[in-house]
């Protein structure tokens, strides 16, 4: 782990001192490498491109300039177009953009002191440079969404795409199952909270008593997505969060520390950074409120009680869901998983997880498993059972059972024959030059040539 840290280090330490002179004046040295219309690119806004993609962990590799100059002028022809389309970006979403990026950035370099030493610069001055690009980034892909959401397929043109597939090759299915679930939280009595909330409040007499709060959210926040961050959560709405925690950071004045208080995911106590119209930036420490023994004998005992009603025919599985079930995500769709991929009802065996996957594979379709210990998406024990409504055997791709899939495909390969026409006509009609130094990048010689290419949409 250490010698990657190193190798990261050093390989944006290089990427950066390269624009840097060797003369006393310590100016920057920057070129063009690409212009597009009456815009240019230059050679450091890929490399600040670069250097994010360094510090995501991925392997040093000057060849992924290629492709970041080739999106970056796809982006501006984009971007030019929404001006003329009189498309806009709010400077909040621009903020809101670069909140989450830094966010990650952080939480991939290890800390905010350890990226402001990659970066070789303040955070502040770092968001302010990326201010432009993410403003052009947002314009581009609203353009792109703009562009896309004009074209559907008809039944018809399914079945076209359908059949000029090679029949020989057509992708093969694993089993596919519907299934449904209901979900009992164990509920903590007001006495096994209690060790939580004291626990929260040591740390807030910590920051009151003059320990720094980034500190102490970074080593003990049980919110592990923002205290790398120092508990930075960046500028959001009343809508972002939950109306306990929204309440709380609309009510305070900016430096003011909240007392402790209580959410679903546990015990807060949090300070406003800044405000800003309707939106404000506070960081919070967490300490999530686990679940006792205790707590999961009484959620166990519900849900045994649910799932014998269901079984001996008192209540319907979608009517118990809907009742009874604890899951934000099931419960008003009577108990059933969607795909997190697709969205569709349908969802591979292989995609489950461990322990749906155990209960389900079983089961005879219209049965129930027996309840089971999981995991919600912070990790914290919950009770299920589920219900198996039907299972697909593995297959070869067909129309009948899956149309849905081949409507999806169908459609994306229309909007890429779409966009790229769209930017074959750009290029026929925009004046782009590409730095000699850059052709021998495969992905841009569509640039440099006069046929089309269907690898010109952006991601």
């Amino acid at each position: 782990m250490m010698r990657k840290y190193i190798y990261i280090v050093g390989a944006m330490i290089a990427t950066i001192c390269c624009f840097q002179t060797v003369n006393g004046q310590g100016k920057l040295v920057d070129r063009v490498v690409a212009t597009v219309g009456s815009s240019v690119i230059l050679q450091s806004d890929v490399e600040k491109q670069y250097a994010e993609y360094l510090v995501q962990g991925q392997p040093a590799d000057e060849n992924v300039k290629c492709y970041m100059l080739q999106q970056l002028v796809t982006q501006k022809l984009l971007s030019q177009q929404a001006i003329i389309d009189s498309i806009e970006v709010s400077e909040s979403e621009v903020d809101d953009d670069l909140n989450r990026r830094m966010q990650s950035m952080v939480r991939q370099a290890g800390g905010k002191d350890r990226l402001e030493e990659f970066l070789n610069r303040s955070l502040l001055q770092y968001k302010e440079e990326m201010r432009p690009n993410i403003a052009e980034q947002l314009k581009a892909h609203r353009m792109q969404m703009t562009i896309q959401s004009a074209i559907n397929v008809t039944p018809q043109e399914v079945k076209g795409y359908f059949e000029s597939l090679n029949q020989d090759s057509l992708p093969y299915f694993n089993t596919e199952v519907e299934i449904g679930e209901v979900v009992v939280n164990p509920v903590l009595t007001k006495e096994e909270k209690e060790q939580y909330r004291i626990k929260a409040e040591g740390y807030r007499k910590q920051v009151l008593d003059g320990s720094d709060f980034g500190t102490v959210a970074r080593l003990y926040s049980e919110d592990r997505g923002s205290a790398v961050a120092g508990g930075e959560l960046g500028f959001a709405t009343r809508s972002n969060y939950v109306k306990e925690f929204s309440a709380m950071a609309f009510k305070l004045k900016e430096g003011d520390i909240s007392p402790v208080f209580e959410t679903k995911y546990g015990f807060h106590f949090m300070q406003v950074l800044q405000r800003r119209g309707e939106e404000v930036n506070v960081r919070h420490i967490l300490i999530q409120a686990k679940p006792t023994s205790a707590s999961l004998d009484r959620a166990k005992l519900k849900i045994d009680s649910i799932y014998e009603k269901v079984t001996s025919g008192k209540l319907s599985f979608h009517a118990a869901a809907s009742l009874y079930s604890e899951s934000e995500e099931t419960k008003y769709s009577g108990g059933m998983v969607r795909n997190p991929q697709d969205g569709s009802s349908l969802i591979p065996m292989d995609q489950l997880d461990r322990e749906s996957f155990t209960a389900i594979d079983p089961l005879k379709v219209g049965e129930y498993s027996k309840s089971f210990i999981s995991k919600d998406r912070t990790g914290n024990e919950q009770y299920k059972f589920m219900y198996l409504k039907s299972r697909i055997a593995p297959h070869k791709a067909n129309m009948e059972q899956d149309f849905a899939k081949i409507q999806e495909a169908a459609t994306q390969d229309k909007i890429n024959r779409e966009l790229s026409e769209w930017f074959q006509e750009r290029k026929e009609n925009t004046f782009i030059d590409i730095n000699e130094d850059f052709y021998q990048c495969d992905e841009l010689k569509i640039w440099l040539s006069k046929e089309g290419d269907d690898s010109l949409a952006t991601n």
